[in-house]
């Protein structure tokens, strides 16, 4: 035996209420969605009808009685089968391929939305008549348990639907005129039927301005200028500029406004997007590329799948040509920036060059046209790539962050231009250079290797400096460093620690196994046991610098050691290098020895005196 579902409809507002719709008030957009299907329906009929949507809001009566949202469509009206068959089945849709040629010019698709008006109003009562032959008035009450009633209405209605709904305990802020008039005007600005607010004696057209794209203007900045106070009215903020949006796919029309700032890359990135010029969200996501960070959208699609909710699209294959071809659009206002606005290019740069960079990296016409104008961090200063190459045959990098801090200060007094490729996208875009420029020569920098090209010391220099790096390979082994001398700029730099990416990885390991557990040790040696374990790091002495001359003449063996002990630490600072517990440690040492040997020795010299 067969049986059927039983239907708890308080529990589907319940849903409604807290889980699918984003708020109380979407009622009302539900109300303005239906009425604008029922208008495009009786436009299918009679295509010279002139449709339009009327709201009034009946106050309480001697304070007594809630007031009433009174809900005027002119559209197709239903007949007293319709209404059986689609007010009162949930989830059945007048709006479908069984009773419809072309059902997607339809906003609702779900046959839910009357429902979200039980969020706001105990009874949904619906006085309707059907612009089909001699159809009488009928009226429809709906109730939240489930019931409703039908009743012939011996009165001559216009063809259309008012939709009366009283006002629950607990939802009279819903039912205000003002804010009524408000999000009236929040979810229907767009719609190409005008929308009439009755307050009183006054009457007021709530979407009198339509969309701003498709107004008319006397040039292009004309138009650029009302698009901009479009957006500085729509999202209280003056942008940087305005583009026009366009899609075949997903017939999606609208703009993009350039951020006045540089977002950061963790912000979520939404924009406010209309189905078929009803409000949708206005937090949509992924309508742009992630590339695209810089820009807040204002878009109307007529033929983008939306969800249930009716609050997002669907991610699907339409979604993502929409997408695609919304990112052509921008990629085509950097164009044109670049051959016609340089000056404002540099302007954009200056905000935005990540999202430049980003599309740079994936995109080689786009990498030829805006490489020279990227500005990068080098050892001599920030400049663009540009103007690196107009005094640099070669491209040279690091793409470490702490081997440029290791570099940064000998490469500049040597006058060695380096880039830094250890921010966002820029060692990529290096890496990419010489594949988009074959003939052009790039070269990544080794930080230990840039010691071998400094200048060797002669056999008697080295003769003296020999007492020195001797004490010091003994002093630096059990930190798994050597030591070398070598002549270098700038001389006030004393010595200069450099390590290669092995050495780096080895010295992270030990640094996260002093704050690991016995577990996460285990784990942390068994990855540093498939690296060599002979890797070491490098200081190198500059015998430039005085105070190195000085320390290999030391006849008092713990005041060498503690120097070295201390160059060794204020080199790895000088790098920024974290120290782990065993430097942490030396470093107090050291300082403490020094203090105290200093103290010693001026009071020998007050006992001689």
């Amino acid at each position: 035996m067969d049986y059927k579902f039983q239907i708890n409809l308080r529990g589907i507002i319940e849903l409604l209420s807290n889980h699918l719709y984003s708020g109380p008030e979407v009622f009302l957009r539900e109300l303005l969605q239906n009425g604008v299907d029922a208008i495009r329906a009786r436009l299918n009929l009679e295509p010279n009808h002139q449709g339009e949507i009327t709201l009034e809001v009946l106050g309480a009566r001697g304070g007594k009685q809630p007031p009433t949202l009174v809900f005027t469509d002119n559209g197709i009206g239903l007949t007293e089968e319709e209404i059986h068959r689609f007010l009162a089945t949930i989830g059945q849709s007048s709006k479908n391929a069984e009773f419809w040629e072309h059902p997607s010019d339809f906003i609702g698709q779900f046959g839910i939305g009357l429902l979200s008006c039980f969020v706001v109003s105990e009874e949904i009562v619906v006085i309707t008549r059907s612009v089909r032959g001699d159809s009488p008035t009928i009226e429809w009450r709906g109730k939240p348990n489930g019931t409703y009633t039908i009743k012939v209405l011996d009165r001559d209605l216009t063809p259309g639907t008012q939709v009366y709904l009283t006002c629950k305990k607990g939802c009279e802020e819903h039912f205000e005129p003002q804010r009524i008039a408000e999000r009236a005007a929040h979810f229907g600005s767009l719609l190409p039927y005008p929308i009439r607010m009755i307050s009183g004696k006054g009457v007021q057209i709530l979407n009198a301005d339509g969309p701003p794209w498709r107004g008319r203007f006397a040039g292009a900045e004309a138009r650029r200028a009302a698009l901009l106070e479009y957006g500085r009215k729509t999202f209280e903020m003056d942008f940087f500029d305005a583009i026009p949006l366009r899609s075949a796919v997903g017939e999606v029309e609208g703009v993009a406004f350039v951020l006045p700032f540089s977002p950061s890359l963790a912000t979520k990135r939404t924009h406010r997007v209309y189905l078929k010029h009803m409000l949708l969200s206005e937090n949509a996501e992924n309508l742009v590329p992630d590339w695209a960070f810089f820009v807040k959208c204002v878009v109307n699609a007529n033929d983008l799948r939306p969800t249930a909710s009716r609050e997002s699209f669907y991610e699907d294959d339409k979604l993502a040509g929409t997408r695609e071809a919304l990112g052509e659009c921008l990629r085509e206002y950097l164009f044109g920036l670049a051959k016609n606005q340089p000056e404002r290019l540099q302007q954009f740069i200056a905000l935005h060059y990540l999202s430049i960079k980003a599309l740079a990296v994936r995109d080689d016409e786009f990498y030829r046209l805006f490489i020279d104008w990227l500005p990068f961090e080098t050892t001599l200063g920030e400049m663009t790539l540009g103007e690196y190459r107009r005094d640099n045959p070669v491209l040279r990098y690091v793409t470490q962050l702490d081997q440029f801090r290791q570099i940064a200060r000998v490469a500049a007094a040597q006058d060695l231009c380096v880039l830094n490729g250890a921010y966002t996208y820029n060692a990529e875009l290096l890496e990419k250079f010489a594949e988009v420029f074959p003939d052009e020569q790039v070269e990544e920098v080794d930080p230990a290797a840039l010691t071998q090209s400094f200048e060797d010391l002669m056999l008697d220099e080295r003769e003296r400096m020999f007492p020195l790096i001797k004490a010091a390979d003994l002093v630096l082994q059990p930190f798994k460093c050597a030591a070398e001398i070598k002549k270098f700029l700038p001389k006030e730099l004393p010595a200069l620690y450099s390590t290669n990416a092995d050495a780096s990885f080895l010295r992270s390991v030990e640094q996260s196994r002093e704050i690991s557990d016995e577990l996460w040790s285990s784990v942390l040696d068994n990855l540093a046991g498939k690296h060599a374990t002979d890797v070491y790091a490098q200081l190198c002495f500059n015998y430039n610098n005085p105070l190195i001359r000085k320390m290999a003449t030391l006849r008092n063996r713990t005041l060498l050691q503690r120097s070295i002990e201390m160059l060794y630490v204020q080199a790895l600072l000088l790098g920024h290098h974290p120290l782990n517990a065993r430097e942490m440690a030396l470093l107090n040492e050291g300082l403490l020895g020094l203090i105290e040997w200093g103290v010693g020795a001026g009071e020998h010299r007050r006992d001689e005196a």
